[in-house]
């Protein structure tokens, strides 16, 4: 079995065991490996562990891997921020986006999401945090966002998306704060579903809270090159 493999199986266990404290049902929470910086090698590997969920925030990376893995039935997230001028080829190519902060971005992004393809999946990412450096639109903002992306054709609103500071003091109450939203838009009556919420060494503080699906890269793949490019 090779490392990957493995990776794969101790994080499989460790989701089901947070689902299980948690009183939910078994893998409650999706795995979405987060394959930004790795190569395409590393998400073939992924692959034959039964993962078929890859996020990318790099879009040049992103795009030169789905070329080079297009033989394989992959679902394609776009998970990093997003200019403007960027959006055609995700609109176009993936299959979800989860960090939709601007109103102009869903609607270039519905405006470019091809008819012939499904709608496109978005979350709205939550500065949950409030923290200068991170991205998402401020809380009290967030569901004035999420009532315009899911009138917008093309686009199928899902859920909220956050990154809470790196504490395990807050870690609980960030996520606490995304949950409180989708049950807030639901009540509304809008059709969300969706908590991307937990990564590596978060995700089992995410599962308590509610997260529907946990973005976790370096526990699969192992630490990353980052290296310089434009998101």
């Amino acid at each position: 079995m090779g490392a990957i493999s493995a990776a794969v199986q101790v994080c499989r266990k460790r989701i089901d065991a947070a689902c299980a404290e948690a009183g939910r049902t078994a893998e409650c929470a999706r795995l979405l490996a987060v394959s930004k910086t790795f190569p395409a090698n590393a998400i073939r590997e992924a692959y034959t562990s039964g993962l078929t969920a890859f996020g990318e925030s790099y879009l040049r990376e992103a795009l030169d891997k789905l070329d080079a893995l297009a033989d394989l039935p992959l679902e394609w997230h776009f998970i990093g921020p997003l200019q403007s001028n960027k959006t055609r080829p995700v609109a176009e190519r993936f299959a979800w986006v989860h960090s939709v902060e601007r109103e102009k971005v869903a609607c270039r992004l519905s405006e470019q999401r091809p008819s012939a393809l499904p709608p496109l999946n978005v979350c709205v990412q939550v500065n949950v945090s409030n923290e200068p450096s991170k991205h998402g639109v401020p809380p009290e903002q967030a569901l004035d966002l999420a009532r315009r992306v899911a009138s917008l054709p093309g686009l199928r609103l899902r859920g909220f998306m956050g990154i809470p500071e790196a504490s395990p003091d807050h870690a609980r109450s960030r996520f606490s704060l995304l949950r409180a939203l989708l049950e807030q838009a639901q009540a509304e009556g809008l059709a969300v579903d969706t908590l991307s919420m937990g990564m590596s060494a978060d995700l089992e503080a995410a599962i308590l809270e509610g997260s529907t699906m946990v973005r976790v890269g370096s526990a699969l793949f192992g630490s990353r090159n980052y290296k310089e490019e434009t998101p």
